[in-house]
């Protein structure tokens, strides 16, 4: 069975565009085939060499594998659940970030800035839905002037035009319904249909000899001198696993080049790697946010997103339009304690959104939206942010560890890839592929 499904990758790398949809699929459902039978041999553990592996089919892993075919590598993508974007990708905001927030030089303002045109070039290109709506961050009492002067002068360092500061009157007039002192108008911002761009990603990393593998998990792997080998299973044979039984792998995967782009079990992950030192793997922390979105209304109340000036772990419970119309608030920051390594690689967390989590969301949404009604908050969907620091703590870069951090050869972690991630996205994937390919 592995030798037809290793035949079949083959065919998959030198077939047309128009046969490989049928030949992805026939990889799947033999690899899934051949899983489910090796447990019940006596062979050992089937061991291939191949090109690139990308963990992970959340935004940046898609992203960072079409860049990788796009330079001419055959790679894989092993992502653990039935599709692609089913973790932290389809559980944000949807907002194209323009770059204001993040301290000058680093990879979020780097690639956040970088990512945004990009994504904007993409989605113009491959008629992604999109739309540039642009952004008030908005100070709602005069205590708030000096840091919404500090994010101003954030964003002219970083590189992003057309940012204003307004006098609340003017802002006002833009948009009615808002109430504030004083505000940053960012017509750089924008909203995206997260799915469909991930779509268009899949496809084109498929019609350039990518192989998405659903239902198939790395837990772990070892070094054998200069080469990394990935453990493999089904995801599914992992649903009674824990830390104190045994896991075998199915499928041995050397690759020689190896990113792990797992997003909320990359820490988890990184730590099941045999031959990688603790020391270069920082702590993990998870912050829930909740959305609501808005009902009871007839009309659209803001024609822009609205901020309100960031809070500790999140940007503040913000006003997010979609590309129907449709208003929703939030996130809110709910820290998650004892979180373990389980939890997170097996992606157990709580999404629910309690209804009476409401109850925090109006009084904060009323500093800057006034006449916002009782009972027209209605219980949204929440996301879970891989942050690298706690309460309190200064927010941590986006972390690209390689070779020269981490001494492992061909291995590139990618860790605290939260806000702005989706943005960044495209930048992240370029960068990967510059340093590492050359």
């Amino acid at each position: 069975m592995l030798k037809k499904s290793i035949q079949i990758l083959k065919e998959f790398t030198s077939s047309s565009t128009t046969t490989r949809c049928d030949v992805h699929m026939k990889l799947n459902h033999s690899f899934n085939n051949w899983v489910r039978n090796i447990r019940t041999t006596s062979y050992s553990v089937p061991r291939e060499k191949v090109e690139c592996v990308v963990i992970g089919a959340g935004v940046v892993g898609i992203a960072v594998a079409r860049e990788l075919a796009l330079k001419g590598k055959d790679v894989i993508v092993i992502e653990s659940a039935s599709t692609f974007g089913t973790g932290t990708s389809s559980r944000n905001s949807e907002v194209i970030h323009a770059g204001i927030y993040y301290p000058y030089g680093s990879f979020k303002a780097l690639f956040c800035v970088k990512g945004r045109d990009m994504l904007y070039k993409y989605c113009s290109k491959h008629d992604i839905p999109h739309k540039q709506t642009g952004k008030l961050i908005v100070a709602t009492r005069p205590s708030e002037i000096p840091k919404l002067n500090d994010i101003l002068n954030h964003g002219i360092q970083n590189g992003v035009d057309g940012l204003k500061m307004m006098d609340g009157v003017d802002a006002m007039k833009m948009e009615p319904e808002l109430q504030c002192v004083k505000a940053i108008l960012s017509p750089l911002s924008g909203i995206v249909d997260s799915h469909s761009l991930m779509l268009s990603l899949v496809g084109e990393a498929e019609n350039h000899r990518t192989t998405f593998t659903y239902n198939s998990t790395v837990i772990g792997g070892h070094l054998e001198g200069n080469e990394i080998c990935l453990h493999i299973s089904e995801t599914k044979s992992l649903k009674e696993w824990n830390e104190t039984s045994n896991l075998q792998p199915e499928l041995v995967l050397i690759p020689k080049l190896v990113v792990n782009s797992a997003g909320l079990s990359a820490l988890a992950l990184a730590k099941r790697f045999t031959g990688l030192q603790n020391r270069v793997i920082p702590p993990a922390y998870y912050a829930r946010g909740c959305y609501f979105t808005l009902s009871n209304t007839k009309t659209t109340p803001f024609r822009r997103l609205i901020y309100p000036i960031p809070e500790v772990g999140g940007l503040g419970v913000h006003v997010t339009l979609d590309l129907n119309g449709q208003v929703k608030f939030g996130p809110d920051v709910q820290w998650i304690d004892g979180v373990d390594d389980i939890e997170s690689f097996q992606n157990k967390f709580d999404y629910s959104v309690h209804a009476n989590r409401a109850e925090k969301f109006y009084p904060e949404i009323r500093k800057y939206y006034p006449n916002l009604k009782d009972g027209s908050l209605e219980p949204g969907y929440s996301g879970i942010r891989p942050k690298l620091s706690g309460p309190y703590q200064s927010p941590v870069d986006f972390v690209i560890q390689g070779e020269d951090i981490h001494g492992v050869h061909g291995l590139i972690n990618l860790f605290g890839i939260e806000s702005p991630g989706l943005t960044s996205s495209l930048a992240i994937a370029d960068f990967i592929s510059t340093k590492y390919l050359g």
